[in-house]
């Protein structure tokens, strides 16, 4: 049985976070929306059923910060649900060890401009401050994901007749945009950094599982001729990273 706090606004920002047993990070996660000027956003949490303190935490939220607590099949499956929660126009992501950039990232994305005709506002992401990722809606996207959620602001009505696929657990987001770039579907670059994300997500374990998503993904966008390709694309991929791993710190 979840716990569901809900009610009904005009917003223009839908924000979705999944979150399981990681109140600490979580809590910095949220205060980076507390202290957000722009405030015409709600907030969906959704959570696994943790049993960290996570709950007692959330209850004590503004009602602006709504939550679910339940068993789920995996991020992307928490993330769905969001979807369908959600009453805002934009959609964005973020995994409970994200901050947004700075106090002013919504209000300078949203005070102003116009993106009447645009489906995805896309800007830039750093890895705990250091290391900066220039987002790309490109080809590039055929050989690596170049494209992080929590650089994305999505339309809602991308998601009107297709969600992420819960087949792919890790990768199911860069699945969703290499879709997206499929379609052609309408964007906009911004110069701005949005979000400081956390190194610890399940996407930078490296593992064969990832690598194997990333080569089924591109051969479910793509022609079948490709097949090969792919295979020895994410193979290669996969042997570079092996033997370039770093030796885990004693």
């Amino acid at each position: 049985m979840h716990t569901l706090i809900s009610y009904i606004i005009k917003t223009k920002v839908s924000i979705i976070i999944p979150t399981f047993n990681n109140l600490e990070k979580l809590k910095q996660c949220i205060f980076s929306l507390q202290i957000q000027s722009y405030t015409e956003f709600e907030v969906w949490i959704i959570d696994g059923a943790s049993t960290d303190g996570t709950i007692d935490f959330l209850k004590t939220l503004p009602s602006k910060f709504k939550f679910i607590s339940e068993k789920d099949n995996g991020i992307y499956d928490a993330m769905n649900k969001g979807i369908d929660l959600a009453h805002g126009e934009w959609l964005y992501f973020m995994g409970a060890d994200d901050k947004l950039f700075s106090n002013l990232t919504l209000f300078s994305i949203f005070s102003s401009k116009n993106f009447d005709d645009t489906k995805l506002i896309i800007g830039n992401v750093t890895y705990d401050g250091n290391q900066n990722f220039n987002s790309s809606f490109s080809s590039k996207l055929w050989i690596k994901n170049t494209l992080h959620h929590q650089s994305v602001f999505y339309k809602k009505t991308l998601f009107k007749t297709r969600k992420y696929d819960t087949s792919f657990k890790v990768l199911s987001d860069y699945h969703f945009n290499l879709y997206l770039y499929n379609k052609k579907i309408n964007h906009i670059k911004i110069n701005e950094t949005i979000a400081i994300c956390g190194a610890e997500g399940i996407s930078k374990n490296y593992d064969w599982n990832l690598y194997r998503e990333d080569i089924r993904l591109k051969i479910k966008n793509s022609n079948t001729l490709f097949t090969i390709f792919f295979w020895i694309l994410g193979i290669s991929k996969y042997l570079f990273r092996t033997l370039n791993k770093k030796p885990a710190s004693k």
